[in-house]
């Protein structure tokens, strides 16, 4: 499915941002409000044709690029001070239709209560926090989970594991513990059978691994275990779930799943999946450190050594070749033969979903040694695989909504210049100009949405803002 503080309080005119009211965010400009805070501090974009594209045939360039055609000279310049208004003008907004009401956002959105500690070090941060925030109970239906709108308000959509772990994490971040646990809830009640497995049609292993960690970061992050001792039978049988699987055979092995939704046929042994469940037992263990604990940290250190000699026998022995593969398997049951994507890593089915997904979650979880990481990074940004920061899914389109996991793995790493590129390069140009709207899949610019808004996509940027804000 598909550290530069130059304010110590951030304005919005003359408002202090923590204490706007609905009536002030609004008389600030009614719709534009979503889009105008930070007028005075943005670029113009650069010229366009009379058909809105780039002057100069810049896109057929950009197209062509087996690296991101701005990273090196944004870079160069720094990513302090005017950082943000250099990536604004590096090429034409994304323009398309809200998801909801801008009027009805902005009132959402200056309710929203901010950590007292939290500081911004551009406008353009604050806004995006509040405003994807706001978008959370506007996409869910009360409790219930909803992927987005159009298409993703299909109720086989609702189950869609990276909803609720975006969401949790989002509020979490941000100090609403109380709406946490609540969605929380209802989710474990609504889409966890009695065995532990997850109610929808293509979980993907890598997604229970995130659904423990999010767990384990609602309750420290919560300072409280109350209802952490309250759900812990159904949290338990998660884990018991996925240990039956790993310990099949009497020992521990690496597992074989589903990696995502769109291509759940293709059940196989996925070095993402097992990295996260690695790092999901490790979290449940620290949750529950006494008796089956020690035991289920003991499991997770054996499947991360398993992990990190399968990856070692199937990678390249050469450190330059970018073709990182995801699995043990060299065939795929519904795919086949998995074949080196030649020129981009975008030109075969299984190149796009690993650099759009498969590296970025490998890379997240922390998981693997730093020569590993290392080699995630550079094979992205040497084989075609962003441009601006995001993700290229193919030629012209660009698909952020599991780019928090390259966002992650960036910081994990101490990658801050390249942090911050994927992070302005996703609010200035796979969100729209204006209202914030962000879509699952978008077009090169100037970008338009080529799928329907998403909630995961939408919160983004406020979960890696919190990196900054919250330091």
């Amino acid at each position: 499915m598909l550290h530069h503080r130059e304010n110590d309080l951030l304005r919005l005119g003359n408002i202090p941002m923590n204490d706007l009211n609905r009536r002030g965010f609004i008389r600030t400009g009614g719709l534009a409000a979503l889009g105008a805070l930070a007028s005075r501090l943005e670029s113009v974009a650069p010229a366009a044709d009379s058909a809105g594209k780039p002057a100069g045939g810049a896109a057929a360039d950009w197209v062509k690029s087996l690296s991101d055609p701005f990273r090196e000279r944004l870079l160069q310049g720094g990513t302090g001070g005017d950082f943000p208004e250099r990536v604004k003008a590096c090429a034409a907004p994304l323009r398309d239709k809200p998801a909801f009401d801008p009027e009805e956002v902005a009132r959402h959105a200056a309710t929203v209560r901010l950590p007292a500690g939290a500081r911004f070090e551009h406008p353009m941060l604050e806004r995006v926090v509040r405003v994807g925030l706001a978008h959370i109970d506007l996409t869910f239906q009360r409790d219930h989970p909803k992927y987005g709108i159009g298409k993703y308000a299909w109720a086989k959509c609702d189950g869609f594991p990276p909803v609720i772990i975006a969401t949790v994490d989002a509020l979490t971040l941000w100090g609403n513990f109380r709406r946490a646990e609540q969605l929380m809830t209802y989710w474990l009640n609504c889409f966890i059978f009695r065995d532990g497995s997850i109610i929808f049609q293509g979980p993907a292993l890598s997604e229970y691994g995130q659904l423990l960690t999010t767990l384990r970061q609602l309750v420290e992050r919560s300072g409280s275990r109350v209802w952490f001792n309250a759900h812990r039978q159904t949290i338990r049988s998660i884990v018991n779930y996925l240990e039956a699987q790993m310990l099949a055979s009497g020992r521990v092995e690496l597992l074989k799943g589903m990696p995502e939704d769109d291509t759940r046929q293709d059940v196989a042994t996925y070095f993402h999946n097992n990295a996260w469940l690695v790092r999901g037992f490790r979290d449940w263990a620290a949750l529950d450190p006494e008796g089956a604990g020690i035991r289920t940290a003991q499991h997770a250190d054996e499947l991360r050594a398993k992990l990190l000699e399968a990856i070692n026998d199937r990678w390249p022995r050469d450190p330059d070749d970018w073709w990182l593969p995801p699995t043990v398997e060299t065939t795929l049951p519904n795919s086949g033969e998995i074949r080196r994507p030649e020129g981009f890593v975008t030109e075969n089915r299984i190149g796009k979903y690993t650099n759009y997904r498969y590296w970025l979650e490998l890379l997240s979880s922390g998981v693997l040694p730093a020569d590993l990481s290392a080699r995630i990074i550079r094979a992205r940004l040497v084989s075609g695989g962003q441009f601006l920061g995001m993700t290229r899914l193919g030629k012209t389109q660009l698909d952020d909504w599991p780019l928090y996991n390259w966002l992650d793995g960036l910081w994990q790493n101490r990658r801050f210049d390249d942090f911050r590129l994927s992070l302005w390069g996703h609010i200035y140009y796979h969100q729209a100009e204006d209202h914030l709207t962000a879509y699952e899949v978008v077009h090169m610019p100037p970008g338009r949405q080529s799928t329907p808004y998403c909630l995961p996509c939408q919160l983004v940027a406020v979960r890696a803002a919190a990196k900054l804000a919250l330091a």
